[in-house]
């Protein structure tokens, strides 16, 4: 009995105390959890009139505030803002968010415009009406010299144009705007055109353009834009056929000077577009060099390999500095139109005691050759330098003033240009204007070869003090009556008297020719 009492006792014990003990404990938990909110708002309260909030505490570095982003942000907008001031018929060239770019900008209405890049083949035309009345749109041309922009490319496949970009990006007409650049394919119809619809400062996205509204000619590339946005020119051969675009090869040097020791030359495998060879000489000013001599075209072709250019003959009293007489370009480079450039370092020989040198190195004559490997007896260029320390080139001389003549408006002058400059299949262009000032068969040829003939001719009228109204009268008469109604546009709004129906320009022939 007294046994069964003890070992009954310790659960008894626990039984009585145990559970009143964690009744009271979980009544005190349930106390706190469920504490009444309008104690916690008073509470706060008084907390608030007390001290005031303080400041949240930071957040760690991957999470902080969108600073970084702000800072980029500003610097954007300043880009394109930069981008779409206008420049007053000025082609300006900057690195830009270490971008380089050519750009030009004006303000267009419902009368239309032109922007023309100068000394690269690109322009862009609004139409008038494109822009409804009573308003005004700011527009940009840019030409994009950073190569991380253009479109991915495959190993038969072939940058042949710029990069060209319309701002701003998205804008839309009531018309569709013109698109001009140059493209270096031998085959037209192997061109294709590609568009990326983004912005300049984002991820690109090129995609091939359709057939519709792109025409492709000679050596240009006209696209009709419902909108603004990037573009450019990709070689696309069928299968079967061999893919080939021209190259320009460009010889750079800094001036002989007399007693300078060294020289280097570099030689350009370019595009044979202008914009192409304006980078070469945007990219040489730095190094004091110049452009020596015209380029010289080079048939370059996707389906062979490297290019080479071999050393042949130097001068006497000058000698090849470099190792190896022969370099080697990567075929990508050029295919890819990526502008690579190779040099050779000269030095002047050490005259020996008995021998004066002096005579024979005060000029320097070099002969290379330029092929592609496997094909050195079929497509092989022969570049020749020369330089001598007498050439003035380092200085040009002094050029007079010429008198001053009536100047076009430079928006009417732009328009005219781009009607113009295109040749038609009736030579009902520039030629024909030409020919109306008199000017003979070899004048006209002289002026083909020039980088813009239709601007040269209107430089030529120019200068002769032409009137509007005796251009509008010689456009009416070559039938150009597109040219004629942009001349007759200009003068509406600028209260000039009506086009006259006659003109001294017998007269004025001869002089014309004599200019030439």
């Amino acid at each position: 009995m007294c046994s069964h009492e003890n070992s009954f006792q310790p659960a008894q014990f626990l039984l009585l105390v145990g559970v009143p003990v964690a009744s009271v404990l979980l009544l005190v938990q349930c106390l706190r959890w469920h504490r009444p909110r309008w104690l916690l708002r008073t509470c706060w309260k008084l907390d608030n009139q007390e001290q005031p909030v303080p400041d949240p505490t930071p957040l760690p570095e991957y999470e902080a505030p969108n600073q970084c982003p702000s800072v980029i942000m500003s610097e954007m907008v300043a880009f394109y803002q930069e981008l779409h001031t206008p420049t007053q018929g000025q082609t300006v060239t900057r690195q830009l968010m270490h971008k380089l770019l050519v750009f030009s900008a004006r303000e267009v209405d419902h009368r239309g415009g032109c922007l023309i890049l100068r000394d690269t083949g690109i322009s862009l035309l609004i139409p008038p009406g494109a822009v409804a009345v009573g308003r005004q749109e700011r527009v940009s041309l840019i030409l994009v010299w950073d190569l991380s922009d253009a479109p991915p490319l495959s190993r038969d496949q072939a940058l042949v144009s710029p990069v060209v970009a319309c701002g701003p990006h998205g804008a839309s007409f009531l018309k569709p705007c013109t698109l001009t650049f140059k493209h270096c394919a031998q085959q037209p119809s192997h061109a294709r055109t590609y568009s990326s619809n983004t912005n300049l400062l984002d991820d690109k996205a090129w995609k091939p353009l359709g057939q519709a509204g792109v025409h492709t000619s000679l050596d240009e590339c006209r696209i009709q834009l419902s909108h603004f946005s990037l573009y450019t020119c990709v070689l696309e051969a069928p299968v079967g056929h061999e893919a080939r675009k021209w190259l320009q090869l460009a010889v750079f040097c800094s001036p002989l000077a007399p007693g300078q020791t060294h020289l280097q030359l570099r030689v350009y495998f370019l595009n044979n577009t202008p914009c192409a060879l304006q980078w070469a000489i945007t990219n040489e000013q730095p190094h004091g060099g110049r452009l020596r001599g015209p380029c010289q075209l080079f048939d370059f072709t996707g389906a062979r390999g490297d290019q080479y250019l071999k050393l042949k003959y130097i001068s006497e009293g000058w000698e090849n500095v470099d190792d190896s007489s022969c370099q080697l370009v990567p075929h990508l480079h050029i295919w890819h139109g990526k502008c690579p450039f190779r040099s050779f370092c000269f030095r002047r020989k050490a005259a020996s005691e008995n021998e004066d040198c002096s005579a024979l190195t005060n000029e320097i004559i070099v002969t290379m050759h330029t092929f592609q490997d496997g094909l050195e007896t079929k497509y092989m260029e022969i570049l020749r330098f020369q330089a001598s320390e007498e050439e003035a080139w380092a200085a040009p001389p002094p050029v007079s003033q010429a008198p001053p003549c009536n100047r076009l408006p430079p928006e009417l002058f732009e328009q005219l240009q781009m009607l113009l400059e295109p040749n038609s299949i009736t030579g009902n262009d520039w030629r024909r204007l030409a020919s109306h000032l008199g000017l003979c068969g070899m004048k006209i040829r002289f002026l083909s070869c020039q980088r813009s003939p239709a601007a040269a001719i209107l430089e030529l009228f120019e200068e002769q003090n032409g009137s509007l109204q005796e251009l509008h009268y010689l456009m009416t008469l070559m039938e150009r009556l597109d040219c004629a109604s942009v001349i007759q546009n200009y003068l509406k709004t600028d209260g000039s008297p009506a086009p006259v129906r006659g003109g001294a320009w017998e007269n004025q022939a001869l002089e014309l020719d004599e200019k030439l």
